[in-house]
């Protein structure tokens, strides 16, 4: 496939010709391959650390630092009521504030292992919900409120069209997405014609 460099300021008939689609999207056999080329549309989870770190990470607090600052200085004065206080107070706090990011984190795992989100496409000229991990380049999906956007995209069709991107600009209300060409030195808030990854359908329906 050619290269699609500032793709918001080309035709969508050109990045349809680039990616090898069409109205009808791809064949299933073409997902297949591409999947198997571009690899999963999934964004990289950071591995969690050890129990140990996140236990150790527990002391990186000023707070927490200072604390411990005073326990030694108890201890060096020969304040040993105080020292152990303090430590121990240091020590629980550390404690409870690990087993609770613990288990946070087991929650989070557990909860993504079980949740599989979708996307709907177009596939052999047909619409098919399919995970949203196999979505690949040259898919056409079929997006509508409440519709999580599977990928970064150009708008094919459009109507009353709006959509949530607080994610990635801060804006707090829905921006309207039309088809069309904007120019190559757009910013991320010009770019009227594209959709990003992760953001929200609002209202309206669309196709890309």
């Amino acid at each position: 496939m050619e290269s699609l460099e500032s793709y918001w300021s080309r035709p969508a008939a050109e990045i349809s010709r680039a990616l090898a689609s069409g109205p009808e999207g791809l064949t299933q056999d073409e997902a297949t391959r591409r999947l198997g080329q571009y690899g999963s549309n999934t964004l990289e989870v950071r591995r969690r650390g050890s129990g140990l770190g996140l236990f150790l990470g527990q002391f990186k607090s000023p707070i927490v630092l200072i604390l411990i600052f005073a326990s030694i200085m108890s201890a060096f004065l020969h304040d040993w009521t105080d020292s152990l206080i303090v430590l121990g107070i240091v020590l629980a706090s550390a404690t409870l504030s690990f087993y609770q990011e613990f288990n946070a984190g087991h929650a989070a795992e557990r909860l993504r292992a079980q949740v599989q989100v979708k996307a709907r496409l177009l596939r052999n000229g047909a619409a098919q919900t399919v995970p949203m991990a196999d979505v690949v380049p040259g898919d056409v999906a079929l997006l509508s409120a409440g519709s999580l956007v599977p990928g970064d995209g150009v708008i094919l069709e459009a109507h009353d069209f709006f959509v949530n991107q607080a994610v990635l600009t801060g804006e707090s209300m829905p921006v309207e997405r039309t088809p069309g060409v904007v120019g190559a030195s757009a910013t991320l808030n010009d770019r009227s014609n594209v959709v990003f990854f992760g953001t929200n359908v609002r209202s309206g329906r669309r196709a890309y």
